[in-house]
């Protein structure tokens, strides 16, 4: 009778078939958790690689485009400086110089616009706080007031991003003598 009160040692250990099968699809469970999230985890830092690869090459010429817009802006000065009638009345030699300069001015920002630097349009006259820097208030001669009366620095863009804000001037209110710059409009 001993014998069967007694149990094998190996018989105890054992677990039951339904216990270890419920324990292997638990573990199945949680390895094609982890399988899943390592995945998902992937392709995350696939596309944030890709984004941040087109990013540094769309915008890597940022200060090297910031850089040539002051040389732009001097072509534009050097134009503004010689009045169309006096253009028309200049010697040949002289309306040579300022073709060239024009079609070096031209080349220039148009070589910009390929490398995605643009100029801000600023020909509806709303002022943007996101795109102009308002440098004075002035009479608004009939515009709305916060609109933009002038344009003194052309704005650019690189892609979506501001490059350099466009410096206007901006109408103040009729009556007011305010010396500040209303950025509100």
């Amino acid at each position: 009778m001993e014998d069967e009160n007694e149990q094998n040692p190996a018989e105890e250990a054992a677990p039951e078939p339904q216990d270890e099968i419920a324990a292997l699809r638990a573990e199945l469970a949680e390895m094609r958790d982890r399988l899943l999230r390592a995945l998902a985890d992937a392709e995350n830092t696939r596309r944030r690689a890709e984004r941040d690869r087109l990013e540094a090459s769309q915008y890597a010429i940022a200060r090297f485009a910031r850089d040539m817009l002051s040389i732009a802006d001097n072509f534009g000065r050097a134009l503004a400086a010689c009045p169309k009638d006096q253009r028309e009345a200049a010697d040949p030699q002289i309306k040579a110089v300022i073709d060239g300069v024009e079609a070096t001015e031209r080349q220039l920002l148009a070589t910009l616009e390929q490398y995605g630097v643009k100029i801000i349009d600023t020909a509806d006259g709303k002022f943007d706080p996101n795109l102009h820097q308002a440098i004075a208030e002035v009479p608004g001669e009939g515009r709305s007031p916060g609109s933009i009366v002038n344009v003194v620095q052309a704005g650019y863009m690189i892609g979506e991003r501001l490059l350099r804000p466009a410096m206007v001037t901006v109408a103040r209110k009729e009556g007011s003598l305010s010396s500040g710059v209303n950025t509100k409009a």
